[in-house]
């Protein structure tokens, strides 16, 4: 692998998503929405409100941040084949000696870094608001809230599922909206199981969290095999599947091809009726 091959297809995508709108916008809006919406539930919490109110906001607020892995990398992985196919930038590198997987690691990369350090800018400030800007007892309660070391290391991990979700439908599909919507439900699977920690349906346990981390690690290596698989420059490039030879002969299509060639030739060889002619009472 050519790291310098990489890095060109990393400059090469950050490039396209700075001239992408509804990529800048959606990357600036969602974390934004994210981070208010949490935000402003734990500042309005007042100290007659504590116990089963607070417990519910921390829940809540704690839950939020995860989405912003999941859905700023679905909307930019999508975009990331099918979007370029269609602006007519993909086919100049699929030409190139770039390798596939060179390729496919540099999209990645180049979607999971600031994907992923958006989600930990954003949780950050929405941790360092709580500690500054919330009464002593809910800034307490953030603090050691059994969620928050499950947040941090299921940040990176869904962020690399939704990436992975998202190169495999953008290689599959032909048009952009089709692909961030599909993208975007096949990255749900592990929210809600981040969902159920949040709100602590499922204890998060430090061995609980050690093995689902793990077992998330794997999944996200084995959809990184699948997508290179998937990824297939012939067919990228030309629309269409390649054919691997000549057209298989007639006779090895199945009967019901060569009776329907022989009907069709039959009824070109029939003489036609001729004009004028009218059916007899």
């Amino acid at each position: 692998m050519n790291v310098s091959r990489v890095g060109a297809v990393i400059r090469k995508e950050l490039a396209e998503f700075r001239r992408n709108r509804l990529i800048v916008t959606t990357a600036a809006l969602v974390p934004v929405l994210f981070m208010v919406s949490p935000t402003a539930s734990i500042l309005s919490i007042k100290a007659q409100a504590l116990g089963t109110t607070l417990d519910k906001r921390v829940e809540a607020s704690l839950f939020l941040p995860l989405l912003i892995p999941v859905l700023v990398p679905a909307i930019m992985s999508a975009y990331s084949v099918v979007g370029e196919r269609e602006q007519g930038t993909l086919e100049p590198v699929l030409t190139t000696p770039v390798s596939r997987a060179e390729l496919l690691i540099g999209k990645a990369a180049a979607i999971f870094v600031p994907a992923a350090a958006l989600a930990y800018l954003v949780f950050g400030v929405f941790v360092a608001i709580t500690q500054f800007a919330a009464i002593p007892a809910v800034a307490a309660a953030v603090r050691h809230a059994p969620q928050l070391p499950a947040v941090l290391v299921f940040i990176p991990l869904l962020a690399a599922w939704a990436i992975w979700v998202g190169l495999a439908v953008s290689t599959r599909v032909t048009d952009t909206r089709v692909a961030q919507q599909l993208s975007t439900l096949g990255s749900l699977p592990p929210v809600a199981l981040a969902a159920l920690m949040s709100f602590q349906v499922i204890s998060p346990t430090f061995g609980l969290v050690a093995a689902l981390a793990g077992g998330l690690a794997v999944i996200d290596c084995t959809a990184c095999l699948v997508v290179a698989r998937l990824f297939d420059r012939e067919r990228l490039i030309t629309g269409a599947r390649p054919s691997g030879g000549l057209p298989a002969p007639a006779s090895a299509r199945g009967p019901s091809v060569i009776v329907s060639a022989s009907a069709r030739l039959a009824r070109r060889a029939a003489p036609g009726r001729p004009r004028g002619f009218r059916r007899s009472p």
